[in-house]
């Protein structure tokens, strides 16, 4: 079994991720984030955000909408150009990206495997729907393929409502829709996703310094969160690949069970969207600097990460095999910032699950911590390795007495006796940093 196979049977096994509708035989390209995988997913954008907007005087955050006015997307260029070569196969019906098709892709009805397909021709990847009680076109709005063009339509908004100028950032976290010909490698590519992006807004002079400051940043922050730095790379967009909004335009890309694909896009996108939007709408979105009285466009660099990609490719670094005591194990090398479950606590006998459980509560008001009596306590403590969880509090007989507790470090599996009185310290340093 290659590693993603065991990935994907861990998160089904252990409660990170599902398919969508699976009663129903599953829709494809569509994901549920069980209770795991939305501790995780949640854990991600939250380390995300405090680099991104707390830490900084610089950036504000933004929540908007998923439907935009429809005009929206005539003007970045969605309607028009948003489009994959897409082919069909006359033998089994299926429908592919056609420059994705490879030798994985065989045909099911035919003899030798190979597909009978069509010429290529474009689809559209923008997701329509319909606003209001008629579904003509009048009607016709879009689910929104990317989550940067509301900053670029509230820019002004937030600029003045957070007394904010350029250099300035805008975040926000959302959710956003493509309409894949092919989703594939399970989370990787699907037709629901969750972006992290941040808008920076520029004077164009200082557009190629702060380019390269967000590049340095955000490879930072991706191992800081317990990415192998052996397996991030930078890939330049050349000439024939860059997006046409785009001055400058670098991907940090990540190596996947399946190869080294996109983690994060960082992009010059120029004055091109506030211009765009500003032509289309009829309405300025310009600054004027209070001081020099110059007037002019910002430029905008660009952040964009997937949650959902950014999910897998912290799996994929921490997913260990290894031997405890010529035992097998698997486990979860998260950090413990990342962990979905902070600490286990569990009691070695059934008959001391009340006071174990009172410790349980006390730590909850600080972690996210589950209480486990059941099985064997080596088997919970492998059940704690397999989803990640950096600490183990065992209550033993002893505690009765001598009101100790003994900790478990993941990792090392080394034990510590402490005090009750010292544990929540003890872990607070360790899990928060202080």
């Amino acid at each position: 079994m290659d590693l993603m196979e065991k990935l994907v049977s861990l998160c089904l096994r252990r409660g990170f991720i599902y398919p969508s509708s699976e009663i129903y035989g599953g829709i494809n390209g569509f994901w549920d984030y069980g209770p795991l995988g939305c501790e995780l997913r949640n854990n991600i954008k939250a380390a995300w955000w405090q680099q991104v907007v707390r830490e900084r005087e610089d950036v504000v955050g933004l929540d908007s909408s998923i439907i935009a006015h429809p005009e929206t997307w005539v003007a970045s260029g969605h309607v028009a150009n948003f489009h994959d070569p897409m082919v069909d196969c006359r033998l089994c019906k299926h429908r592919f990206r056609a420059d994705q098709i490879d030798a994985e892709d065989r045909c099911s009805e035919s003899k030798d495997g190979k597909h009978d397909l069509t010429e290529p021709r474009q689809f559209n990847l923008m997701l329509k729907t319909s606003v209001g009680a008629t579904e003509d076109a009048s009607a016709t709005a879009y689910l929104r393929a990317e989550t940067c063009q509301s900053i670029f339509l509230d820019f002004k908004r937030v600029m003045q409502s957070s007394r904010q100028r350029p250099p300035f950032g805008i975040a926000q976290v959302g959710k956003a829709f493509r309409n894949e010909i092919n989703p594939r490698n399970f989370i990787f590519r699907s037709r629901e996703f969750e972006q992290m992006e941040m808008e920076f807004f520029t004077h164009p002079k200082d557009a190629g310094r702060w380019f390269e400051e967000w590049r340095e940043l955000r490879m930072r922050w991706h191992q800081g969160i317990g990415i192998q730095p052996d397996k991030l790379r930078w890939h330049e967009h050349g000439d024939d690949e860059r997006p046409h909004y785009a001055a400058e335009a670098f991907d940090i890309e990540f190596e996947f069970p399946f190869g080294w694909r996109e983690l994060e896009g960082i992009h010059n996108r120029t004055d091109y969207d506030l211009k765009a939007h500003s032509k289309h709408s009829g309405k300025e979105l310009t600054y004027t600097d209070p001081d020099s009285k110059e007037r002019y466009t910002p430029y905008v660099i660009e952040t964009s990460v997937g949650v959902d990609r950014c999910l897998l490719a912290v799996l994929s670094s921490a997913y260990t095999e290894d031997e405890v005591g010529s035992e097998a194990r698997t486990l979860l090398r998260l950090s413990p910032a990342l962990a979905p479950v902070k600490v286990a606590v569990l009691p070695l006998s059934k008959k001391l699950s009340e006071p174990t459980r009172r410790i349980a509560v006390d730590l909850r008001r600080r972690f996210h911590t589950v209480f486990d009596a059941t099985g064997a306590i080596g088997r919970r403590y492998r059940r704690q390795d397999e989803i990640g969880t950096p600490y183990c509090v065992t209550y033993d007989f002893d505690s009765e007495q001598d009101h100790k507790v003994t900790v478990r470090e993941r990792d090392s599996t080394e034990q510590e006796r402490l005090g009750l009185d010292q544990l929540a310290a003890y872990l607070s340093e360790r899990i928060l940093g202080y």
